[in-house]
C-alpha cells in the first residue's frame, strides 16, 4: 500500500497548532507532539480560569473594601449591610475603585451606610 503524503490538510492542521504554540519554551513550540500537548493543556487551563477571575476579582475587591471600611470605623458586613437597607446600589467594584482613589467619598457613603 503506498504511503500518503497528507499534503495540505495536515500541513494546515499543524501550523495552527505550531502558530498557538509561539512563544512556548524549547520543543513546546517548534515539535508538533509536544506542542499538541501544551497548547491542549493551556486551553484547558485558559476555559478553567476565565471563571476562577471572577472570583479572584471579587474576592480581591471584598479585601479593599474591608480594609477602607475599617480605617473608617466600621466593618464590611456592616457597611454592605448598611448599604443594602439605605437601598445604595454600588456594586463591590466601583466602592473598592472609590476606597482607592477617592477616600472622602468612600467615607461620606460609610457614613450615609452607618446612619
Amino acid at each position: 500500500m503506498p504511503r500518503v503524503a497528507r499534503g495540505f490538510k495536515a500541513r494546515r492542521r499543524r501550523n495552527r497548532v505550531l502558530k498557538l504554540a509561539k512563544g512556548y519554551r524549547g520543543g513546546r513550540s517548534r515539535l508538533f507532539r509536544s506542542a499538541t500537548e501544551a497548547v491542549d493543556k493551556a486551553l484547558q487551563y485558559a476555559y478553567r480560569d476565565r471563571s476562577t477571575k471572577k472570583r479572584d476579582f471579587r474576592r480581591l475587591w471584598i479585601a479593599r473594601i474591608s480594609a477602607a471600611a475599617k480605617l473608617n470605623g466600621t466593618n464590611y458586613s456592616r457597611l454592605m449591610g448598611g448599604l443594602k437597607k439605605v437601598e445604595v446600589d454600588l456594586d463591590r467594584k466601583s466602592l473598592s475603585n472609590m476606597a482607592i482613589l477617592d477616600p472622602n467619598a468612600f467615607a461620606a457613603v460609610v457614613k450615609l451606610a452607618t446612619n
